[in-house]
């Protein structure tokens, strides 16, 4: 028997979620069955999405349940295996995280080519949120010469991407963050010009000062004010990717909307929401581009590291305080 802990949820956070939603428990995981595979995870990722997760209600993913384990991404190492497919030592991508190890059937696993690349990577940059920044910004924003791009939670492991992503492609890029280190790696990346949101008295009108002439693109991890200036400085025909707003996520009731959505008429105005696992047919090319933008030094990641996995709920947890440089992630073993 082998011997795992987990995180588990132990109830449904109203408003923001607390350390008393969650609870560390361990079970012994038998050897593997037939087709199965056991895996010690080496890390694992939290994401603004598994808020939404923890409310029973209906989304694009089912609910986590009570009293059971998390789920979530996280790479690990084969340690035993009964399928012919996988082999002890082999690394694969999974959605069970939360978790020191489990055992699953060998379909349920993603193996893993490194290519040089830190195992933790195909948790942010070459993972998910890389694509995330990829398909939002090339096909549903569909990015054109000359625009001018707009990015909030430009610091996160979604948003430094998108600013990334743009500048390889010769374009404007403004991004938003908070605190003065965040704004440094901001222009560490190449960003021309970076707004400290938590400094600025007014979002919209730093926005302005750093687009007077407009912008063509919003790239939006953050909702609430963000939009709204983004909105009042958009251009005609602007095309607004809606990734994430995380400054909802926690609410307890309905905030106010953008006070000038009105704009989205007069400046006819392209408003799209999007779920990554939608365009899972943009991975080939999304991994190949990106393999380029690596190997000639147009692309860097940040990472923020909580160790052990009775640190997952502080790393979650600090996803909403803003703790996160990079890539939000628990480093398991």
């Amino acid at each position: 028997m082998t011997v795992s802990r987990e995180i588990r949820l132990k109830s449904r956070p109203s408003g923001v979620p607390t350390h008393d939603n969650f609870e560390l428990a361990s079970v012994e995981l038998p050897a593997p069955g037939a087709g199965e595979v056991q895996v010690k995870n080496l890390w694992m990722t939290v994401d603004p999405y598994m808020r939404g997760r923890m409310n029973d209600a209906k989304s694009y993913v089912p609910p986590f349940q009570l009293g059971e384990a998390l789920q979530g991404g996280a790479v690990g190492e084969v340690t035993a295996s009964n399928d012919p497919a996988l082999k002890p030592g082999d690394l694969v991508q999974s959605m069970f995280g939360w978790r020191e190890a489990f055992n699953a059937p060998a379909g349920a696993l993603q193996k893993i080519d490194p290519q040089g690349l830190p195992p933790q990577a195909f948790l942010g940059v070459a993972g998910m949120p890389g694509l995330t920044a990829y398909a939002g910004l090339l096909r549903v924003a569909g990015l054109k010469d000359g625009d001018v791009v707009f990015v909030s939670g430009a610091a996160g492991a979604v948003g430094s991407l998108v600013c990334q992503i743009a500048k390889a492609k010769g374009h404007t890029v403004i991004g938003s963050a908070g605190g003065a280190k965040k704004v440094a790696f901001l222009k560490e990346i190449g960003v021309d010009a970076a707004i400290d949101y938590k400094a600025e008295p007014d979002l919209t009108a730093a926005l302005l000062r750093a687009a007077p002439n407009g912008i063509d693109v919003y790239f939006d991890n953050v909702g609430g004010a963000h939009l709204e200036a983004a909105l009042e400085a958009a251009r005609p025909f602007a095309r607004f990717a809606e990734c994430g707003m995380i400054s909802m996520y926690n609410s307890t009731e309905l905030p106010p909307g953008p006070r000038n959505i009105v704009q989205v008429v007069g400046k006819q105005i392209r408003i799209q929401g999007f779920i990554v696992s939608s365009h899972a047919d943009m991975l080939a090319d999304f991994q190949r581009d990106l393999a380029g933008w690596v190997r000639e030094g147009k692309v860097k990641w940040k990472e923020t590291v909580f160790e052990g996995i009775e640190r997952a709920p502080d790393a979650f947890l600090g996803l909403f305080t803003g703790e996160n440089l990079g890539k939000m992630l628990v480093k398991l073993a």
